[in-house]
């Protein structure tokens, strides 16, 4: 076990391997020896960056056959952008619903839920808008040019929330020009970065909603891009 933690690719090891492990693993080395171990495992991997320190961060909360199947080698993580899109119908449209299907284009998971085995850290979520090209053409939603929410008032000045297993990861009534980064050259269009990351499991619904106050001069046929962008686990 102690060789595993050696060469593990990650930072903070002891929550992923557990800290009994690392305990059993140096214990039978003298006070130096262990100091001198568990220094040499904390420097083993280069300072990780953005969502996956993040992650690394949260590996207690990881469950415990994700823990071991990371241990193994059999999962890994990788970066990750959950998207849907969706049409503007009325004031309130639900980004990722259960009756959901995966299409290219269109959105990324089925059911509203990520899929088995995979557990996704939020650390960041964009949200755009466009116009359908062409709304005779069953097509012509997986060829919008979308764009910043200040070209649309209205959808800029409404309100999101995000949820997962009915738990808040964004609260209710959260401003949608938190999207508007057009004159911020250090990011893309419509990207918020979450100052509190959180984790979702796959067998949590993932709840995205925006609210309208109203759709004057919503143009016909508009549509909203939204994306939860961060790390997950895959094989």
């Amino acid at each position: 076990m102690l060789g595993e933690m050696m060469e593990s690719e990650y930072n903070n090891v002891g929550e992923l391997f557990g800290v009994g492990e690392l305990e059993r693993a140096t214990r039978h080395m003298n006070p130096k020896e262990r100091i001198r171990t568990i220094n040499r495992i904390a420097k083993q991997v280069k300072g990780s960056r953005r969502s996956r320190a993040e992650m690394e961060k949260f590996f207690k909360q990881l469950p415990s056959h994700v823990k071991q199947e990371l241990v193994k080698g059999s999962l890994r993580l990788a970066d990750w952008t959950i998207y849907s899109t969706k049409p503007i119908r009325s004031k309130t449209i639900k980004m990722f619903e259960p009756q959901d299907d995966k299409e290219v284009g269109i959105r990324n998971i089925s059911n509203a839920k990520l899929p088995k085995n995979t557990v996704f850290l939020v650390s960041g979520i964009i949200l755009l808008t466009g116009t359908n090209p062409d709304a005779t053409n069953p097509e012509g939603q997986k060829a919008i040019n979308f764009k910043s929410l200040s070209t649309v008032p209205a959808i800029a000045n409404g309100e999101f929330s995000l949820k997962a297993n009915k738990k808040q990861i964004v609260p209710e009534n959260q401003s949608n020009r938190r999207f508007i980064t057009d004159n911020d050259h250090t990011l893309q269009w419509g990207y918020y970065k979450l100052d509190n990351p959180r984790l979702i499991k796959d067998e949590e619904v993932i709840e995205f909603i925006v609210e309208l106050g109203t759709q004057f001069q919503i143009p016909a046929d508009q549509y909203l891009y939204a994306a939860l962008d961060g790390t997950a686990t895959t094989p």
